[in-house]
């Protein structure tokens, strides 16, 4: 009988532990924010495939066109004819809302970075001239601004 006991109680640790680390589980629509994200089902299937950094730097371009098109992107895309950071996301958008999407990001991690930045700083309550004064200060060694 004694023997079981620590048997039982590491049954029993083991089994809480499995149960905590469930409900502990947070995904990211559930996580709070200080600004909205599209519905990842709406976003292109190649988006809907990339690594989770990039589905949330495409959600928040859709939602959030105020913000991305007050910052800057330092990749080189400038030379593409874009002109923020939401160019890097979103090609267009028509009458009726509905957003055309750029690939570029897709494949750019500076763009996907200064994105993330972006919603980290909104979070802990930055304005978008202070975010796009990080973004300069930190990007602008990769090379020049797409910003007019």
């Amino acid at each position: 009988m004694l023997k079981s006991i620590p048997r039982y109680l590491s049954l029993l640790l083991v089994t809480l532990g499995i149960l905590a680390a469930g409900c502990s589980k947070v995904s990211a629509t559930e996580t709070s924010h200080r600004y909205q994200m599209a519905s990842l089902e709406r976003m292109p299937s190649d988006v809907r495939q990339a690594p989770l950094s990039v589905q949330q730097a495409y959600q928040f371009a859709f939602a959030n066109p105020e913000v991305l098109q007050g910052i800057p992107c330092y990749c080189g895309c400038g030379a593409m004819g874009h002109t923020s950071n939401y160019a890097c996301y979103v090609s267009g958008v028509d009458a009726q809302g509905q957003i055309t999407y750029d690939p570029h990001a897709l494949g750019c991690s500076i763009c996907v970075d200064i994105a993330q930045d972006a919603m980290r700083l909104l979070d802990q309550g930055k304005s978008v001239s202070e975010i796009k004064a990080y973004v300069d200060q930190t990007y602008s060694k990769y090379g020049p601004s797409n910003m007019p």
